[in-house]
């Protein structure tokens, strides 16, 4: 690490710090990131996974009380590549809020896949509608690579799992699965359309008179199948509930009518996904 040159920085109008600048400043931040094609990477985790991902790192800002914990990352990254410390208070008053976990980068992005390439090969499938939370799309990104989703199919209008915060809930897991956003005039009908086209029963997650319970036999029989996850206020829009194979519930207890995204997913994952893999794989537990 020594040999590094490590790059100190202390004015906040420095324009080498451009990228990170005012990052709660959404609209900046997304005219940036879509310019530059550059995505900003928070928390040492998240940064070891998108190195293990073969991302292309641009620079580092790190805050000069985390330079020596950092040194695994420093080790992975390009010599070539620019990294920058400031002081705790100077590092929050830049990017506009207090920083917690010491380490910002900022990557190149890949080149977006289309809808038909991100579920090739693919089993399971998650296709999520409209979610706005950035915490919660991280948070389903996490569950999903977890929990036997092979790929990630999400809305026009869903927020990006390329948001710094949904990188960062996601630790990083929005890196290690396919994922395509569709284009808005093929929304839902000819997603849905693809999807079934490819194999795949398509089961929505609504609470509907005619749902199924989670763990109705019948639902695992298709050999392929998207789940579809809708927006947290209104959930799936009618077009996305007539065009699905099934609406689907989970069974609840004390009145409680419904769990928000990130906890229903997460259960759906398990329950269609990754359980009912384990045990097409092992065999039932004796």
């Amino acid at each position: 690490m020594e040999s590094r040159p490590i790059i100190e920085v202390h004015s906040l109008n420095d324009e080498r710090l451009a990228d990170y600048r005012d990052l709660t400043d959404h609209p900046l931040r997304t005219r940036f990131e879509d310019e530059r094609a550059l995505m900003i990477v928070e928390s040492k985790m998240a940064l070891e996974v998108a190195l293990d991902e073969d991302l292309e790192c641009v620079s580092l800002l790190i805050d000069e009380r985390r330079l020596d914990t950092c040194a695994y990352l420093l080790e992975h990254v390009d010599p070539e590549v620019p990294v920058y410390v400031m002081n705790h208070a100077a590092m929050s008053e830049l990017v506009g809020y207090k920083v917690t976990r010491g380490v910002l980068a900022a990557f190149r992005r890949k080149p977006l896949l289309s809808v038909a390439e991100a579920i090739e090969g693919a089993r399971n499938v998650c296709v999520v509608e409209d979610i706005v939370d950035v915490s919660n799309v991280g948070a389903l990104f996490r569950s999903a690579a977890a929990l036997g989703v092979d790929a990630v199919i999400l809305s026009p209008s869903c927020t990006s799992p390329l948001a710094r915060r949904a990188i960062r809930v996601s630790i990083g897991n929005t890196f290690r699965l396919p994922w395509a956003q569709a284009e808005p005039d093929a929304w839902p009908h000819a997603t849905i359309d693809a999807l079934h086209g490819a194999g795949f029963a398509c089961y929505a997650l609504a609470l509907k008179d005619d749902a199924v319970s989670l763990d109705d036999p019948s639902l695992k029989v298709p050999e392929k199948r998207a789940l579809f996850f809708g927006n947290e206020g209104s959930g799936l829009s009618r077009a996305v509930l007539d065009a699905c194979d099934a609406h689907v519930i989970i069974p609840m207890a004390r009145g409680v009518d419904s769990l928000n995204v990130a906890a229903s997913s997460a259960v759906a994952f398990w329950e269609l996904f990754a359980r009912d893999r384990a045990l097409n794989e092992r065999g039932p537990l004796a």
